[in-house]
C-alpha cells in the first residue's frame, strides 16, 4: 500500500470470466446514506501487454468481473476510460481491500 490513508492504492487482480489480470488501482469507499450501503469506486490500470481477447470481455455486458487484492475480494463493474488510459471500476458492498475500523473512542 502506498501513502494514501484512506482507501487502497498498489496491485490488484482483476478476473474477467475467469481470466486473471494483473492491474494497479487506486480504490476508495463511502457510505451512501441515500441508499444505506456501501460503496466503493475507483481506477485501475491494465497491464499494457493483456490479452485482445480480455480487452473485448471488459467491453461485453455479460463479462463476470471481480477485483481481487491481498485483502479481499468483491464483484466489480467497469466504467469510462479516463484520458491516461485508466478504467473507472465499482462496486457496492464490501470492497476489495480491508477497512480500518473506526475510532469510536476519540483517541
Amino acid at each position: 500500500m502506498s501513502d494514501h490513508d484512506e482507501g487502497y492504492a498498489g496491485p490488484a487482480t482483476l478476473s474477467v470470466d475467469g481470466r486473471e489480470v494483473p492491474v494497479t488501482v487506486l480504490l476508495d469507499a463511502r457510505h451512501e446514506p441515500q441508499d444505506g450501503r456501501l460503496h466503493w469506486f475507483g481506477r485501475l490500470t491494465l497491464d499494457p501487454a493483456v490479452d485482445a481477447g480480455v480487452l473485448a470481455a471488459l467491453s461485453s455486458s455479460t463479462s463476470r468481473l471481480e477485483l481481487c487484492t491481498d485483502g479481499g475480494r468483491a464483484p466489480a463493474r467497469l466504467g469510462d476510460i479516463d484520458p491516461w488510459g485508466r478504467y473507472r471500476v465499482t462496486g457496492v458492498g464490501p470492497p476489495p481491500y480491508p477497512l480500518d475500523e473506526p475510532d469510536l473512542d476519540g483517541d
